[in-house]
């Protein structure tokens, strides 16, 4: 079984693996997210992405990017204990932490093969997608379990 700080890497380390695992045509899927309250929607989800490929690797965002996008009160969880979280997941190959507002950096560097998100999305609208189709890879969405968000749970804990 793999150590789950094994999973958890820099940037640079994760292009490392990705790039050694292309050359073995293995498929690499990226996606990414906050991931705040692991919750079965996260799980159904990642399950999902794992299915379209060989390896799941997942861009994190840091704690000040969670800030930035769901306000002062947020992450309930910070980032060295979501990444655990997510590393302990046994589809998950690798996770690594992004600081920028979103992860078309981090997508660009990497170039995985199938880019996904959830389908609460466009295509057209996700970021990365399309250095990941002028590099030959695919975007794709995946849907959701209604009714599971991080948002939902922490209403519903405070009421």
């Amino acid at each position: 079984m793999k150590q789950t700080a094994q999973k958890i890497v820099n940037r640079q380390d994760l292009k490392t693996k990705v790039l050694a695992w292309q050359s073995e045509n293995q498929k690499v899927v990226f996606s990414n997210g906050c991931f705040d309250i692991l919750h079965l929607g996260h799980i159904d989800y990642l399950e999902k992405a794992r299915t379209q490929g060989d390896r799941l690797v997942i861009g994190l965002n840091s704690n000040e990017s969670v800030r930035i996008l769901k306000g002062e009160d947020r992450p309930i969880n910070n980032e060295e204990a979501r990444a655990r979280m997510l590393a302990a997941l046994e589809f998950v190959d690798g996770v690594t932490v992004f600081g920028e507002e979103t992860p078309k950096e981090l997508i660009e560097y990497l170039l995985p093969d199938v880019l996904v998100k959830g389908s609460d999305y466009n295509v057209e609208n996700i970021v990365g997608a399309k250095s990941v189709i002028a590099n030959g890879g695919t975007v794709n969405t995946i849907d959701l379990v209604d009714g599971y968000s991080t948002t939902n749970i922490i209403e519903k804990i405070k009421n």
